[in-house]
Order: structure tokens, then sequence, then C-alpha cells
């Protein structure tokens, strides 16, 4: 794969330089853009990241959120309700929508022309987050927040198809921060240091380092029922993420046994999965079990609302938010507030 793999990375090259000498320009708005995107091509925990920005913000300000709206069946630009479905919208847009009904979640395939209507449709907005949208040059951000994963950092990782790599490891220079991402719950300094020593920021740039902390599960058909994990239980995880083994590592501590049903990131459940689903579940000989997945994967599965209400499968969904080692949440704060505050049109 690799002569593939060069071949790609001279035409990211090729483009690149276009852009930097103008001959292709990006876009700049006078509204604050926040963008939050990574090297690779999934897994590295944009959308809890998002999340995290979104409750720091929208006490105070009108938040807006643009993503791609990967795989739904629509096309343009588009408003996402509550009511909406993974098909109209897709999966992490509207998971956005049913968690924050207080904020504007928009899905467009062109960010520069969601910008304008954003504006036009709520001229009151004054924040708006990209999602996944490091590599589109052709918006210019005021703040580019690039995610790194922990096990999976970019400097170790190739070009497409070699590897997973959408640019080049040197385009990390662009992002005025950096998160390392899905850190474990424990992290030394020593351990910290290192991943700073190997990612080489430069003078302007600042790192953090993340990690996940998972709440109650719920269940898919009605959020306000709640039930504890516990060491008698026994699971079967459904899945259609980048990457399952942080959550599998940490549901191995929580409970009994697990049995993972896995799929490619994004993938849209079938009949025959949900059917496969219901049959793993009813082959496990145990009074204390329950059918887990991820919140993004549950508005996917929520397309067979019929057949889970049917065969009354207990689906309940796994909340994450994301917390900062070394006490630097509030310092990661101060800089996204202290960006807005400097801001100028």
């Amino acid at each position: 794969m690799a002569p593939i793999s060069l071949l790609y990375g001279l035409g990211i090259s090729l483009r690149n330089f276009f852009y930097k000498k103008g001959v292709l320009k990006g876009v700049e708005f006078d509204i604050p853009l926040i963008s939050v995107g990574n090297l690779s091509i999934g897994g590295a925990g944009k959308t809890p990241h998002i999340e995290y920005l979104i409750r720091l913000l929208k006490d105070y300000l009108n938040v807006a959120t643009i993503s791609r709206g990967y795989k739904r069946k629509t096309k343009g630009f588009l408003i996402v309700k509550p009511n909406h479905n993974a098909n109209d919208v897709g999966d992490e847009p509207l998971q956005f929508a049913r968690k924050f009904q207080d904020i504007l979640v928009t899905v467009s395939e062109s960010r520069t022309f969601a910008v304008p209507k954003i504006l036009m449709e709520q001229p009151n907005n004054q924040v708006i987050l990209l999602d996944d949208a490091f590599q589109h040059l052709s918006i210019k951000p005021g703040l580019n927040i690039l995610l790194t994963e922990y096990s999976y950092p970019f400097t170790i990782d190739y070009l497409l198809p070699s590897g997973r790599l959408r640019e080049w490891r040197s385009a990390y220079r662009r992002a005025d921060i950096i998160i390392v991402s899905k850190c474990p719950p424990q992290l030394s300094e020593e351990e910290k240091n290192t991943y700073v020593e190997e990612i080489e920021p430069l003078s302007r740039q600042r790192i953090y380092f993340s990690y996940y902390k998972y709440d109650r599960p719920y269940f898919i058909l009605n959020p306000g029922y709640l039930l504890n994990l516990s060491p008698e239980m026994d699971v079967v995880l459904i899945s259609a993420i980048a990457r399952t083994d942080y959550l599998i590592e940490y549901l191995e501590k929580q409970v009994n046994s697990i049995q993972t049903l896995e799929f490619e990131d994004h993938h849209y459940f079938t009949k025959f999965d949900v059917s496969q689903l219901k049959n793993t579940f009813n082959e496990i000989a145990s009074s204390k079990k329950m059918i887990l997945t991820t919140e993004k994967d549950a508005m996917r599965l929520e397309l067979h609302r019929e057949f889970i209400v049917k065969n009354k499968l207990p689906i309940y969904v796994l909340p994450v938010k994301v917390a900062f080692h070394f006490q630097e949440g509030k310092l990661f704060d101060a800089d996204i507030k202290q960006f807005l505050l400097n801001f100028r049109k």
C-alpha cells in the first residue's frame, strides 16, 4: 500500500501548497468558529469533546454546531430536530440535538455554505462549533483543536491506505490546541512528558490530556430509566464505532462477562443484525443480563424501535463525558474563553 499512500500524500501536499500560496483561499467569517478534528479517520473522540464545549458555552452564549451528517440519506443544509432520525441527519448530529435542545444543530456537506445559512436562520448565534473540520481548509476557524488518541497517536501512524492518517503528520502544526484523548484514568507526569516530547508542539500550541468518565446506563427508549452496572452482570455489547478497546477495558472492570457484536464505524444496523443481537442475548444463561451500546450507536439502533419493543430487548445506552488530567480542565476552559473574549470581527 506504500506507493498508493505516497500518491495520496502528494495530492494532499499539492492541495495544501495551493492554500499556502493563496491560489486557493479559506473563507473567514465574523463569528467565532471552533474546529474539533483529528488527523486520523476516527476513534479519537470528537463527539464527546464537542459535547464538552457545548456544556461549557451554552449557558452563556448562543451555540451552533455544523456536522457533515455522515451516511445520512438527505442532502444539503438541514437544521437537526430531536424528532429526526439517523437516516435524516446522521447519528452524531442527532445525538447533539437530542441531548442539547437549547442549541442549534445543523448538517451540511459544505461548512462554508452552512455558516451563512446559520447566520440567516439564527442571526443571534455567537459561536459555531465545527465537527471534524481539521482537513477542510476552505474554511478558516478562529481556533483549531486537534485530537490524537493516546493508544494510536498520529506520531506513529501512516497515510491512508497504509495507515489511518488523512494528512501528513506535519499537519499538526495548524492546530492551536492539541488534546491527547482517551488516556487511561490514571496518567503519570512522566507519561505526559514522554508524549509532549514525542509530539514536539510549537511554542504557541497548548497540549492537554483527556479521558472518559462513564455515567449510569439508561434505557434506549426511556432515558429516565437508569440501571447500575454490577459485577454479577453479563453484557452483550453492540457497537459500530472506530475502536472499542477503551470501552471494553472499562466494562471488564464493571461486569462479569462481555460478548461483543462489532461492526465498522457508523454502520447502519440491519434487520439481520438486530435479530443476531436478540439471539446472542437469549443464549446467555443468566438472570442478570443486559444489552449495552454507545450513545452514537443508539441513534442508529433506534431505527429498529418496533423490533426492540416487540422482543422486549433490554438495550441500555452508556453515556460518556470528557474530563482532563492534572486538574487542567479549568486551564482548557480558560483557553476557550480567552479565545472568545479576544475575538475581533
